[in-house]
């Protein structure tokens, strides 16, 4: 691999590891990259398992230092969407991408106009909601999360975090650490599946994965440090370059 596919890999890559801390949508990056640098579009949506694994070792670990995250009582959503992960995955071969990106446009606009119209409820907890036993139906939706994050991983940041945040009443600080926990539990699973059919470029997503582990890092501080109300104006921009993106305009 040349050089400057090597650095343009890690660069991509620490620019998508601190959005998917801080926001969501950072393989709106590194897929296109991906498939730039040869990758046929069904090995590079394998091949961003590892980086997205390892990001989010360095994510759950760093937020478990700062105190943010405690497996041992914030691991009861991951359950229902390692299950969903697992079945899209068997069923991300047969992606159609034109209608994919149709879709992922549609719920990004969406998350979009919850982030704008609804500012508090992304900055401020809702009392009684933390402790609270997930109900049947946050595990149902988080299983349809799950399913979708197990299909193709772009924009479902952003998904967990309205479910985080509006379904569970987390601010957003706390819900970004139950994303990045959520994701790294159920990407151990897809990123099997993918491997199993052949579907992962080893060295290129750990190539990759360098430059997310860093991101990653840097996303948590720059979290702890800056707070929700910060975070929220990364996931509008973050949000706004994604939308744009799926419709073509930077094309």
């Amino acid at each position: 691999m040349e050089w400057y596919y090597i650095l343009a890999l890690i660069g991509t890559g620490l620019a998508a590891g601190f959005i998917n801390t801080t926001a969501g949508g950072g393989s709106m990056l590194t897929l296109p990259l991906l498939m730039f640098l040869g990758l046929p579009a069904n090995v590079a949506n394998g091949t961003n398992r590892i980086a997205i694994l390892l990001q989010n070792v360095i994510g759950v670990n760093t937020f478990r230092q700062k105190k943010i995250l405690d497996i041992t009582t914030d691991y009861k959503l991951a359950i229902p969407a390692i299950l969903g992960s697992i079945i899209g995955a068997f069923f991300a071969v047969e992606v159609d991408e034109a209608l994919l990106k149709k879709i992922i446009a549609g719920l990004m606009v969406g998350m979009f106009l919850l982030v704008i119209l609804k500012p508090d409820a992304w900055v401020k907890e809702q009392v009684g909601a933390i402790d609270a036993k997930p109900t049947v139906l946050q595990y149902v939706i988080f299983f349809f999360i799950g399913l979708y994050g197990g299909f193709i991983q772009m924009g479902v940041g952003f998904l967990l975090l309205a479910g985080l945040v509006l379904g569970c009443g987390h601010n957003l600080v706390k819900a970004n650490a139950l994303k990045v926990y959520i994701v790294l539990i159920y990407t151990v699973f897809t990123l099997g599946i993918f491997i199993y059919h052949k579907q992962v470029d080893i060295t290129a997503g750990l190539i990759l994965a360098a430059g997310n582990m860093m991101g990653a890092w840097l996303g948590v501080h720059f979290q702890v440090k800056g707070g929700a109300k910060y975070v929220r104006y990364v996931l509008i921009l973050a949000l706004v370059i994604v939308i744009l993106n799926l419709f073509g305009v930077f094309n």
